[in-house]
């Protein structure tokens, strides 16, 4: 029997599971950040190098806090010092501390509709490589198989030591269950579907993974290296073979009661608006007879003038107006991000055409989130979910 299969009868207990636990965890090397430790990586990950001043400032902590918390960070070998710069007072100086980029690596796995891709990622956020493979199949096997080869060949690749390599982060399409806490894929992942992914993966590729969905996980991405390095508060609508999204509060996901806070297609009342996606894009293109094999061909091959975008426009546009409206008056957030596997032609091509609803009153407009294309590079889910673990356990 396979591991997946013995997934689906053993019971359910993805919601409680710890990869830490797991033996291929290297406990040894990664010691866990505690609260304020976290705060503080996260902050100097976001901001960059920080004196010891500022990052006292920052966090409303003493500066003799501050500087045993960042003794500890440096002693592990995540922080280090850097250059000094001047304190502001004559003669004196300040030495920065910096995220030491080679401490960790994690990998990121899309596991897509029709394609996989995988990021390896150091402990800074830098995005060493990616790769990207289209699948005739995305059983179980098949994607297992495929991705040994895919994190193989980007270690060998960039000699990454076996010893640095921390965790995989994956993103899956579909919605966790209320029950169970897995995830219910579209009909075309069947086989992931309600099993333990985190439990199953982690056997399969033998490191500790941790699992989000693939808006959410695009979300995470951009927080930390698109547009959340400027705001705190953003709607992320990812836009694939389907549309999901991501809901960043204060520079965090927000997970809801069951973690599928930002599932926009829920919106969308059956029959009445079209969902925004690919899929349907692809079948406009391809009634004009352009030969578009899969969305993943449609995203590598995209040509912004072919036949039936400016379709796929008209008919989508009161679809994203309204996931647009609902998402500013429910969360009122300071940007909406457009991203996921859509190409940016695309999303500039579109975003003019979006409109969120305002009821004036005595001629004012009300605040409005400002529209614009996701920023974070490379395949949005893979460089979220090679974040996650990194988020999961050193920052916050």
């Amino acid at each position: 029997m396979s591991s997946i299969s013995a997934q689906k009868s053993a019971p359910a207990a993805a919601a409680e599971f710890d990869p830490t636990t797991l033996e291929y965890f290297r406990s040894d090397r990664f010691h866990p950040n505690s609260d304020v430790e976290q705060t503080i990586a996260g902050l100097v990950l976001r901001q960059g190098a920080m004196t010891q001043a500022q990052i006292s400032r920052s966090i409303n902590r003493p500066q003799q806090t501050v500087s045993r918390l960042l003794s500890r960070l440096i002693e592990r070998g995540s922080l280090r010092l850097g250059e000094r710069v001047s304190s502001g007072k004559r003669g004196q100086l300040s030495v920065k501390v910096e995220i030491v980029s080679d401490y960790a690596y994690s990998f990121g796995v899309a596991i897509l509709w029709d394609a996989l891709a995988v990021t390896l990622m150091d402990f800074s956020g830098g995005i060493i490589d990616s790769r990207t493979r289209v699948m005739a199949t995305m059983s179980h096997d098949a994607v297992v198989l495929e991705l040994r080869r895919m994190i193989d060949d980007l270690k060998t690749h960039w000699s990454i030591d076996p010893d640095r390599i921390f965790a995989a982060g994956v993103g899956i399409p579909g919605t966790f269950m209320r029950e169970t806490g897995q995830v219910n894929t579209p009909l075309v992942l069947e086989e992931w579907t309600n099993v333990n992914l985190e439990e199953v993966l982690a056997h399969d590729l033998e490191l500790p993974v941790w699992v989000e969905n693939d808006g959410n996980a695009a979300a995470i991405g951009e927080s930390l290296f698109g547009v959340g390095r400027r705001a705190r508060d953003f709607v992320y609508l990812y836009i694939a073979t389907g549309i999901g999204g991501g809901v960043i509060h204060n520079g965090q996901l927000v997970r809801g009661a069951f973690g599928n806070a930002g599932e926009v297609a829920q919106l969308l009342p059956p029959l009445i608006y079209p969902h925004p996606n690919l899929k349907l894009l692809r079948e406009l293109i391809c009634r004009h007879e352009i030969e578009v094999g899969s969305v993943s061909d449609l995203v590598m091959n995209f040509d912004p003038d072919w036949p039936g975008v400016d379709e796929w426009i008209a008919r989508t546009r009161d679809s994203l107006s309204l996931i647009a409206s609902a998402s500013a008056a429910l969360l009122d957030p300071a940007v909406i991000v457009i991203g996921g596997r859509i190409p940016r032609a695309l999303t500039q091509k579109v975003i003019p055409h979006i409109e969120i609803f305002d009821q004036r009153r005595r001629s004012f407009e009300r605040p409005l989130p400002a529209i614009v294309a996701a920023e974070a590079g490379g395949e949005s889910v893979s460089v979220g979910a090679a974040a996650l673990p990194f988020t999961k356990y050193f920052f916050r």
